[in-house]
């Protein structure tokens, strides 16, 4: 008697099969391989992410930082990690170069952000912005959706570069996006340097917006467990792709930040993509849900009443009124990821720090 092993078939590949595009949220260039195996179409970097890889992935990147720092001796620790930066971005890029040259450079970007210091510097930001895209034809920019970096991604779009904002969880943040693009790519056109050959990106951190309904819950002495919290997400990216739609806004929503498998189900879709981080999309392609295009599906209108009765956050980040873009920069989530994204790039400094403090 034999016993036969079933096995699930890959769900990312019956997602691209729907037509719904997806990312590989990592630096590391096997993973972004590895997804575009399975259909991928772009991938996304940070510092938070390479510092991550170098503690996670020594035997990748201990020997990069040791020739690195033995290449450029007087080198400071900054220069340091943003050489290795370079050099996992130029080869996860490399590995999205097919996708680019067969797609007519439409689609196969890798996101690398700009340094998360330069968060209130528009022209330090858009500096950064063009060393960057100089690593690769297929480099897109990541930069956040404050007032600063809303200044940024309109420059940036004006001088002809793929951007995809970040920092982002409210619909007014996506909706400032669009029209930031809009205005870059009114004046790219009139330069003569618009690139038309995709859409640029504007990413919703959907698991971030629970997050900080969670936070809120506990400061309310509110439940932080309650089920509508874990739509809350889902619910706002669905508005701001209608937002995004119905003012015919240029921009592809990007949905980033995972937290559970609702957060890749219920908003796969044609005109939306997902960046997954790669031990995320690694678990949804076992999942025992069949991917379908949910996109369309409305959140339960019980859980948008109950969030928009308890949580003044959820009302700031679900209607497009719900904040100013002289408010994005104090909202809690922008706070919270920003110091996260600060943290985690000291965190880089740090471990680079220690691999050149053993050659002083």
């Amino acid at each position: 008697m034999t016993t036969e092993t079933i096995t699930t078939p890959s769900r990312m590949r019956a997602m691209t099969a729907l037509g719904a595009d997806w990312w590989n949220d990592s630096g590391i260039p096997a993973e972004v391989g590895e997804a575009v195996a399975l259909g991928a179409v772009g991938g996304t970097s940070n510092p938070v992410i390479v510092a991550q890889a170098v503690e996670s992935n020594p035997e990748l990147c201990q020997p990069l930082l040791e020739q690195l720092i033995k290449d450029n001796p007087t080198a400071i620790e900054d220069e340091i990690a943003w050489k290795l930066i370079h050099r996992l971005g130029t080869d996860a890029a490399a590995e999205l170069r097919p996708v680019f040259d067969t797609t007519g450079g439409a689609k196969g970007f890798l996101s690398m952000q700009v340094n998360p210091k330069f968060y209130p510097s528009p022209e330090k930001m858009v500096e950064q912005a063009v060393e960057l895209t100089s690593l690769a034809p297929n480099i897109a920019i990541k930069a956040p959706a404050n007032a600063a970096g809303l200044i940024a991604i309109e420059e940036m779009t004006a001088r002809g570069i793929r951007v995809n904002v970040t920092v982002s969880f409210t619909v007014a943040q996506v909706i400032a996006a669009g029209e930031a693009i809009a205005r870059g790519q009114k004046r790219a056109k009139e330069n003569g340097c618009l690139d038309d050959r995709g859409s640029p990106y504007i990413t919703h951190m959907v698991g971030r917006v629970d997050d900080q309904l969670g936070r809120a819950a506990i400061a309310q002495g509110v439940d932080p467990k309650m089920p509508a919290i874990a739509w809350s997400g889902i619910a706002v990216f669905k508005r701001a792709r209608a937002e995004l739609k119905e003012r015919g806004l240029p921009g592809t929503l990007l949905a980033a930040a995972y937290r559970h498998e609702g957060h890749w189900a219920e908003i796969i879709g044609t005109d939306v993509l997902q960046t997954v981080p790669y031990t995320w999309w690694k678990k949804f392609d076992k999942s025992e849900r069949e991917p379908a295009l949910t996109i369309d599906t409305p959140v339960d209108p019980a859980f948008i009443a109950e969030l928009s009765a308890t949580f003044p956050d959820f009302v700031r980040a679900y209607e497009p009124d719900g904040m100013k873009p002289s408010e994005f920069g104090r909202y809690g989530a922008t706070q919270h990821t920003l110091q996260q994204f600060l943290g985690g790039y000291s965190d880089l400094l740090n471990l680079v720090r220690a691999t050149m403090l053993k050659h002083a």
